[in-house]
């Protein structure tokens, strides 16, 4: 009897306790409203894009959630005549998703209109709504508003990488992978010193045949597709500067590097072009000028163009002596036509003897040049 009663009692217990332990489940409740006002840019507005210009702030008025909590905001852009259900580009709001704005570069709106099928330097409809969303309940708004968007001339997403084919170009055409590199100057913008013969060529962004061609057309604008440009002057160096931010190109013919002494006030030797972006001359007679003070071996670099004289010479306003420094003391940038400014100053070695002078603008490097004593 006695063993009776205390199993009742722990059965007893036993259902107390499991009975305690359970827990609260009631389920999260996710409902949220859509967004209903747009309220920045006002419907129908015009944006007139420049390239790098200032942010544009999209704004719209809160939704409201059930039971409160973080609601997260998307802005969403698509087609004149898409419904949102694949947006053509989705930006998320600021203060990562949870402020009632997105500040969005014009770059991105130039690249979201270029996806929606509006090409460059034209004007087309852009439509743009808000989704919200909590949890894994997502709302598309209500509320859509249409822009009017005129995109900039050049391309809205550029290449990263640029190279040069084709048989006017030194690498020829029989073999892509074997393209000239560019030397990338800043973000789309892209330059090249080479030489052409007759012929075609084209740029690709990558040296394979699956990279996207671009091509010149009669004005210079740089276009994408398969044609190809046609050189039919004896063969030349050039500079080749490209900018895909704009699409626009500047080929310039170089005849010659001139090596300037400064003392002298003239250049004392020329360069012509070996090929691989390299210009020499294999003995350059250099003596000193001598002054009161000492003997003076300044010098820097004229290219002779198609457009006039640019010069050539160093970062530094006034210079060492190259003995002891970094092979960065005879890198090159373009400097002003002063006969004493941005100079370099030669081994003492070369004085009275001849100088063998090269001067490279590879791609794969900084510009630089060498200058060494000859017999």
């Amino acid at each position: 009897m006695k063993t009776s009663v205390i199993n009742i009692a722990l059965g007893v217990l036993a259902l107390f306790t499991a009975s305690s332990c359970k827990k609260d489940t009631r389920q999260l409740n996710s409902d949220i409203t859509a967004v209903s006002t747009l309220s920045a840019p006002v419907n129908s507005a015009s944006l007139n894009l420049q390239p790098g210009g200032s942010s544009v702030v999209f704004k719209w008025n809160a939704a409201s959630a059930s039971e409160g909590g973080v609601i997260l905001y998307e802005v969403a852009f698509d087609k004149a005549d898409g419904n949102f259900s694949k947006p053509a580009y989705r930006v998320l709001a600021d203060g990562t998703g949870v402020q009632q704005q997105a500040t969005i570069p014009q770059d991105t709106l130039n690249k979201i209109a270029s996806l929606a099928g509006i090409a460059s330097s034209s004007t087309g409809t852009l439509k743009w709504t808000v989704r919200a969303s909590k949890a894994a309940n997502v709302q598309t708004g209500s509320a859509v508003n249409t822009l009017q968007i005129t995109r900039p001339a050049g391309f809205a997403v550029a290449p990263s990488t640029l190279f040069l084919t084709g048989s006017a170009t030194e690498a020829g055409a029989a073999d892509v992978t074997k393209a000239i590199a560019f030397k990338q100057t800043s973000p789309g913008v892209f330059e090249l010193y080479t030489s052409l013969q007759p012929g075609t060529y084209q740029f690709t962004d990558k040296a394979t045949t699956a990279g996207t061609k671009y091509y010149l057309n009669g004005s210079g604008t740089i276009q994408q597709g398969e044609q190809t440009t046609a050189v039919s002057a004896t063969t030349s160096a050039y500079r080749i500067r490209l900018n895909f931010n704009v699409a626009t190109s500047n080929v310039i013919g170089i005849q010659s590097v001139g090596l300037f002494m400064s003392a002298y006030n003239t250049e004392i030797g020329q360069l012509t072009y070996s090929g691989n972006s390299t210009w020499s001359n294999a003995r350059i007679p250099v003596t000193f000028y001598q002054f009161s003070w000492g003997r003076d071996e300044r010098y820097k670099f004229i290219l002779h163009t198609s457009a006039g004289a640019e010069y050539m010479g160093s970062v530094n306003r006034d210079n060492v002596a190259p003995a002891g420094q970094p092979a960065s003391y005879f890198n090159l940038a373009p400097v002003t036509n002063d006969q004493w400014n941005n100079t370099y100053k030669f081994d003492p070695s070369i004085d009275t003897h001849n100088a063998k002078v090269d001067v490279y603008f590879k791609a794969n490097a900084a510009y630089s040049h060498t200058a060494t004593a000859v017999n």
